[in-house]
């Protein structure tokens, strides 16, 4: 059915409406549609809300500068669950009357030519006051006095329609006629930290230090609590821990990934399962139940969250494999067939069919997951989910939400696009990204600009490194590119997370070419003295402490959807701002992308996009180092990577009048809909 008036281009919305688009509490959402009618009379648009407690709001749409007939809104979801928005169109009888009527006044028209418009003008605000409140109705009902008043003069009359205060009102309380309604559309609200997190990755069984021998002792859940502190100061929200359970004995792998493993060698925590238990099951030498709830406690004292992994797959030895050989895939030798991706090979992994035995599969992940979520688990890392059914992963998050919709999951999926925002449409809250190979200012630019494209969907964790992942940069550029990926990412999204190991800039490939670490820490303890290494200065700690703390004081770095780029004639210096709407914090960030050189241009600021007057001086802090310069248009911007990567400057707060402009979500050429 064609309505009244044209409504297209709804967003967000996903999959043509077939699965809710996404926020979380507190997160600034623009809602854009295109609007249009015939001939020349104004339209409006009103944005309707419904909260999951059935309460309803309306929002005023403005028209969009940058193209014609769209418009826009914002709203801020203040509850958990699923909102439901739609935009209708309206003709906007009173903006037609005030642009007839001022075009007319200024081309000189008598009041005898205009008295029908004047008497029109009565009719209008006669419906306009009977509508409004009652501050709203005393402004109307005088503009209407003073326009019905045959003893004034025309101009005095027509402009007490015109006043400001007659707009104000009118958009408080506009009046609507031939309401047109727009789809219903679906943004599913959860809880903040599904966006807004800090995460720290360390394995628990290299927080046992050494003996009096020098030889890493495994480490158990009171040590584990232990190492939650140093955590917790560095200002991180979340600790994520790779698998925590039994490990598997048959082809156990050996230090640097061999086939050889010497007697004490504790395997990869990945081949998950041995004769002491599989996914629901605790490694013995890390301790039970009682001792991880212990920990678990420490942890919420600390105001950290305990991220787990759930890692699919299972060692030759697991108790699946004897109970349940279905889940596996049997070659036409009677084998059960261990994980590959060609060339590498995962000899101690067998990789679940999830098209054996689906009913089965499916239950019996879904008890595992619950275990440990009524232990107090309310956030999983998922290893490699793009390796299983799209369709199985909506089936278990949107199950295990029925019970505990608190529970984030974050899916570990370096792969093509369309899988891993096929994943986040499937339920994910949060992904990994290709962030940690983006390293040009050209790459970085259009890595953002793609986060906005699929904001309405995907949620990027930008990790800056994992146990897979040392990049060339940071094996080759020195502490300069440790610091300065970390700014990046701590600033471009309100996720971002840091691997055990990156404060002590820990850097060398196993061999040439390679983004494996020498003593991979999958294979082998690792125990590391953060103290020493901060006593003698060489810690990225206190850096990443700073930076964690700046996101923490500036809600515009807790926002993903507001990033702009400024100008810089030099290759190897980005610039860009973010501005959050509700509190009108604005933040400019600066970043010598050359660890080994000192770069210099001139930043030519867009500040209309700060909302800052053109040609005004204002004032810049830098977070990074204390000092306050006083800034304009075109500022010189020199960092020397021995002293200084980046700069975090806090702006001037953006006036309210014009916090909903930069709200807006600016179309790139390339635009991804998801």
């Amino acid at each position: 059915m064609v309505a009244r008036f044209g409504i297209d281009d709804v967003r967000p919305q996903v999959s043509g409406r077939t699965l809710p688009a996404k926020a979380v509490v507190g997160e600034v959402v623009p809602v854009s549609a295109l609007v249009w009618r015939e001939g020349h009379d104004a339209v409006g648009a009103t944005l309707q809300l419904t909260a999951p407690s059935g309460e309803q709001y309306s929002v005023p749409m403005e028209q969009e500068v940058y193209r014609p007939d769209y418009v826009h809104a914002i709203f801020v979801p203040d509850e958990q669950g699923l909102w439901r928005f739609r935009v209708d169109a309206w003709s906007d009888v009173m903006a037609t009357w005030r642009n007839a009527v001022s075009k007319k006044l200024l081309a000189g028209q008598t009041e005898a030519e205009m008295a029908n418009d004047l008497a029109h003008g009565i009719l209008l605000f006669d419906k306009a006051a009977e509508q409004a409140a009652r501050t709203e109705r005393e402004v109307l009902e005088h503009a209407r006095k003073v326009l019905a008043d045959g003893t004034l003069d025309l101009r005095t009359r027509v402009e007490a329609g015109l006043s400001d205060e007659v707009l104000e009102a009118l958009e408080a309380f506009p009046l609507r006629e031939l309401i047109s309604h727009g789809p219903i559309c679906d943004i599913l609200v959860e809880r903040r930290e599904a966006l807004v997190n800090s995460w720290y990755e360390l394995f628990p069984r290299s927080t046992g230090g050494v003996d009096e021998a020098g030889n890493p002792v495994h480490g158990t859940w009171a040590t584990t609590a232990a190492a939650l502190d140093r955590v917790a100061a560095m200002g991180f929200d979340t600790v994520y821990f790779p698998p925590i359970h039994p490990i598997g004995e048959i082809n156990r792998k050996g230090r640097n990934n061999t086939l050889t493993p010497e007697e004490h060698d504790v395997g990869s925590p990945w081949a998950i399962g041995s004769k002491d238990g599989g996914h629901d099951a605790f490694h013995p030498e890390l301790g039970g139940e009682a001792e991880f709830l212990e920990m678990l406690d420490h942890a919420t004292d600390l105001g950290l969250e305990i991220a787990l992994d759930l890692a699919l797959q299972a060692a030759p030895d697991h108790p699946w494999a004897k109970a349940h050989p279905e889940f596996f895939t049997v070659l036409a030798d009677g084998t059960i067939a261990y994980a590959e991706n060609p060339p590498k090979k995962y000899q101690d992994i067998y990789p679940i069919n999830f098209d054996n035995a689906p009913e089965t599969i499916y239950d019996e992940i879904y008890r595992v997951v619950m275990y440990w979520v009524d232990l107090g688990i309310t956030t999983f890392r998922v290893d490699n989910p793009h390796t299983k059914p799209v369709n199985f992963w909506h089936w278990l998050i949107s199950k295990v939400h029925e019970t505990d919709p608190d529970v984030i999951f974050l899916a570990e999926a370096f792969t093509r696009p369309p899988r891993m925002y096929g994943l986040s449409k499937a339920g994910f809250s949060q992904s990994y990204t290709h962030f940690t190979w983006k390293t040009t200012k050209a790459e970085l630019t259009d890595f953002a600009q793609l986060l906005i494209d699929v904001a309405d969907v995907s949620r990027p964790n930008l990790f800056v490194n994992t146990p897979d992942i040392l990049h060339e940069s940071l094996q080759k550029g020195g502490p300069a590119t440790f610091a300065l990926r970390a700014t990046l990412a701590a600033t471009m999204s309100p996720l971002w997370g840091v691997y055990s190991g990156y404060e002590l800039y820990e850097h060398e490939p196993v061999a040439d070419g390679s983004e494996e670490y020498l003593d991979s820490e999958k294979y082998q303890l690792r125990p590391r003295d953060f103290d020493a290494a901060l006593k003698r200065g060489e810690s990225l700690e206190p850096y990443l402490a700073l930076l964690n703390q700046i996101r923490r004081d500036n809600p515009a770095l807790q926002q993903l959807r507001n990033i702009r780029f400024h100008d810089i004639a030099n290759d190897n210096v980005i610039a860009y701002s973010k501005v959050d709407a509700v509190t009108g914090n604005a933040v400019l960030v600066v970043v010598n992308l050359d660890p080994y050189f000192t770069q210099e241009g001139t930043l030519r600021l867009d500040v209309t996009e700060l909302g800052l007057n053109p040609g005004e001086p204002f004032e810049v802090h830098d977070m990074i180092t204390g000092e306050t310069y006083t800034w304009g248009t075109e500022n010189y911007v020199r960092l020397a990577p021995q002293v200084n990567v980046a700069h975090v400057f806090r702006l001037p707060q953006v006036p309210k009048s014009r916090r909903q402009a930069l709200a807006y979500r600016r179309i790139s050429d390339h635009d991804y809909r998801p």
